[in-house]
């Protein structure tokens, strides 16, 4: 079992004698500094001991692997970078059922080349959900069109207006596509 005792007592300014006497039963400093490098198993009454003596859950003590949260290492406001008012954690993109990845090849609009971006599928009863944003709509024979969605008409047949993004581009109308992808995140190497 991973465990983040060292980073919590530190967190808590403790030492490791101070954890150690803090425990009920008190223990040895050397008891905590085995069970917090791994050289000493951590068992379920030792975590419960320890997470008492710092004043925590036990919960916070372990880390499991397959979390991929990342710490907030500082937030950009309009004065500029500032640390964190709280500690806060962020996930990084994963994929996710329904999820279309677009890759930009060439810049336009507001995306730039090696930009991915991130769409997450609708069906025809939540078109509308996406008006004022940008969507990928399925066309004929494999193709696609990816634009800002300024319109649609609802009726037997759906009707959307979609606004390429290219410099000058006229408005296109499509005709009942099956399915839209809505852009939700954009992935952007600097």
């Amino acid at each position: 079992m991973i465990t983040a005792i060292r980073e919590v007592r530190r967190a808590k300014g403790m030492t490791l004698d101070d954890v150690a006497r803090a425990c009920l039963p008190p223990t040895t400093a050397q008891t905590i500094g085995r069970l917090e490098t791994g050289t000493r198993t951590v068992s379920v009454a030792w975590l419960n001991r320890i997470a008492a003596a710092l004043g925590v859950v036990a919960a916070d003590l372990v880390q499991l692997p397959e979390r991929n949260d990342k710490p907030v290492a500082a937030v950009l406001e309009s004065g500029g970078a500032v640390a964190p008012r709280r500690p806060a954690t962020v996930v990084p993109p994963a994929p996710a059922p329904g999820l279309i990845a677009v890759m930009v090849a060439v810049g336009v609009g507001d995306y730039r080349a090696g930009d991915e971006i991130w769409c997450e599928r609708l069906m025809p009863e939540c078109f509308a959900s996406a008006l004022n944003r940008d969507v990928l709509v399925p066309l004929a024979a494999g193709r696609f069109l990816f634009g800002r969605l300024i319109g649609q008409e609802a009726g037997e047949t759906s009707r959307l207006q979609i606004l390429p993004l290219e410099h000058g581009a006229r408005q296109q109308t499509v005709v009942s596509p099956p399915w839209i992808a809505q852009a939700v995140r954009l992935s952007r190497g600097l």
